[in-house]
């Protein structure tokens, strides 16, 4: 076994002292040293996104970053961001928007769509989907994602970018220009 580190990382508000051994990545880290699950191990390359954290409030994918790289650094995780159980706006959004199916990507799309809201708060909807090219969902085809984080941002998703983000029905969807629905249109 490795010599193992101390370090010292502020997570969602909370302070802990651990040694870690130098190969520990910050996924491994936070899930089984902190129990902190809701960041997943999708890929563990750096391909999905289903990890991403913030830390010092950037978007990080945490299976990219050793648990030692994050001495002294502040993190945030999808655990850290509801208040007194109140959902964060994205969380919310998510969820009034449908911007999720099995929910495996969710937490990750969440935290890099803080990221990106930080940064740009008030996104087209081309902003949204470039600020989340590294997160892969292999469910809903990223249309309410999308959606959800334009409500998150206080637009209404109907008017962003000439209302190409209709809302999906039972009746089906009126594709954006350049898509397709599948149904021939």
């Amino acid at each position: 076994m490795a010599d193992r580190i101390p370090v010292t990382i502020s997570v969602n508000g909370t302070s802990y002292a651990r040694t870690v051994e130098p190969r520990d990545l910050l996924v491994y880290f936070l899930r089984e040293d902190l129990g902190l699950t809701g960041t997943h191990v999708g890929c563990d390359t750096s391909q999905c996104g289903a990890c991403t954290v913030l830390v010092d409030d950037r978007p990080v994918k945490a299976c990219t970053m050793f648990a030692v790289q994050a001495d002294g650094h502040s993190l945030r995780t999808v655990e850290g961001l509801a208040i007194n159980g109140q959902l964060h706006p994205l969380q919310q959004a998510f969820w009034d928007e449908h911007g999720l199916q099995c929910g495996f990507c969710t937490p990750g799309m969440v935290m890099a769509a803080v990221g990106l809201l930080s940064e740009n708060p008030k996104p087209t909807e081309r902003e949204v989907r470039e600020g989340l090219e590294g997160n892969l969902c292999r469910c809903t085809g990223y249309h309410n994602i999308v959606r959800a984080v334009i409500a998150a941002s206080g637009q209404d998703p109907d008017e962003v970018q000439g209302g190409t983000l209709r809302r999906a029905s039972a009746e089906g969807v009126e594709a954006a220009p350049g898509f397709s629905t599948g149904d021939g249109a």
